[in-house]
């Protein structure tokens, strides 16, 4: 027999508190738990991680290093097509469900190899939290998959190198249906396709905050070495909250929000640093209501696309105080620095979709603040 001292469970404790998710989730999250109290665990192998993120249990999953699946399931030869004729390194496309007949008929075709683990993503069951350790926990080759589950934290993980050069060659996140899931302080870069993405089931109750869209990459559809399929929410009742995120250098979808008739989102934008953008950031399609606010817009080539949707984007006193009305506070103003300008967006019937108490509640910080607190708060190796 031996006994414990008081200094060693103080420690224990201690680092127990240090491995749960860090901070409380916010906006349209805000109420998500993940896997609570269950005690943190570091899976032993890329087996036991796809299982413990797809069982039934509650989890909190303790990443502290890469887990690569880049080769894990081998390679797959096949066709592709070459849409992008720009250069240098245009991404290819695999001809996914017959998409470079029916999209792309008169690209070249050709065939090339690629890793299949980042075709196949690894799902992602309710009440799970999944946490990296500092800044080295993170999942390469492959990405992860939430299909109509709920209670989700994935916090403080990289998620890169998914088959970089072919669009349909994988995704970092994608959420086809889902509520309550919060996306906070990751880092993206290097995915063939979306770096998030929704799908046509309802994304509700959701936040994604404090991440990294790091779009500089070696292969490129519009070929200047930033990265096109940034974020695309088109859901069909999507209500996502994005903000605090830092996207550098993507060119495009920074997000995409709507696009098929009959769907309906509502996304509140706000706090978000763009930076080096040699394309657009917002791009709004039909279906979509969008309230862009407190944003900073640094070096960006077009900042929002005229689309079919429906935006709100303040840039004067004036614009700023027509929100007092339906939300009962001022809105922020966006902030634009040696970038285009932001079209439209002044539709005040905009604002019939953002009355509940999360958006007239919602704590916004001047956009001149925006470079400094994210650039500070944004990323991996920050919260844990």
């Amino acid at each position: 027999m031996f006994a414990i001292s008081p200094l060693f469970v103080c420690a224990a404790l201690a680092l127990l508190r240090t491995t749960s998710a860090v901070g409380t989730p916010f906006g349209l999250a805000a109420g998500t738990t993940g896997g609570g109290s269950a005690t943190p665990s570091v899976p032993s192998s890329l087996a036991q991680l796809t299982t413990w993120l797809s069982d039934s249990t509650p989890r909190v999953i303790l990443l502290e290093s890469i887990y690569d699946f880049t080769s894990n399931e081998g390679t797959t030869t096949g066709t592709i097509c070459k849409p992008w004729t720009c250069s240098p390194n245009p991404q290819v496309a695999i001809d996914a469900n017959s998409w470079c007949e029916d999209d792309e008929p008169s690209a070249a075709k050709s065939t090339a190899t690629w890793y299949k683990a980042g075709t196949t993503p690894l799902a992602v069951a309710s009440n799970k939290t999944l946490l990296g350790k500092g800044s080295s926990g993170g999942i390469k080759g492959k990405g992860l998959k939430i299909s109509g589950a709920s209670n989700i934290i994935i916090q403080n993980i990289q998620i890169v190198d998914i088959n970089e050069e072919f669009v349909w060659g994988g995704d970092a996140l994608q959420i086809d249906g889902g509520s309550n899931i919060w996306v906070d302080s990751n880092y993206f870069q290097n995915i063939g396709r979306q770096m998030v993405v929704t799908g046509y089931g309802a994304v509700t109750k959701t936040t994604f905050s404090n991440n990294v869209f790091n779009g500089q990459s070696t292969y490129s559809a519009t070929c200047n070495g930033c990265h096109y399929w940034t974020a695309f929410f088109t859901g069909n009742g999507d209500q996502i909250t994005f903000a605090l995120n830092y996207l550098y250098m993507t060119s495009g979808r920074g997000p995409h929000v709507g696009g098929f008739s009959g769907y309906f989102q509502d996304i509140h934008v706000y706090n978000n640093y763009f930076v080096s953008i040699e394309g657009n950031a917002l791009d709004p399609e039909i279906g979509s209501k969008i309230l862009l606010e407190g944003n900073y817009f640094n070096a960006v080539t077009t900042p929002t696309l005229t689309g079919a949707g429906q935006t709100y984007i303040p840039t004067t006193s004036a614009q700023t105080a027509a929100c007092s009305s339906l939300l009962g506070r001022a809105c922020v103003a966006n902030v634009l620095l040696n970038s285009g300008a932001l079209l439209a967006g002044t539709d005040t019937g905009t604002l019939n979709g953002f009355t509940a108490s999360t958006y007239k509640s919602a704590s916004i910080m001047a956009a001149s603040a925006v470079p400094s607190y994210v650039q500070a708060h944004a990323g991996v190796g920050i919260v844990n």
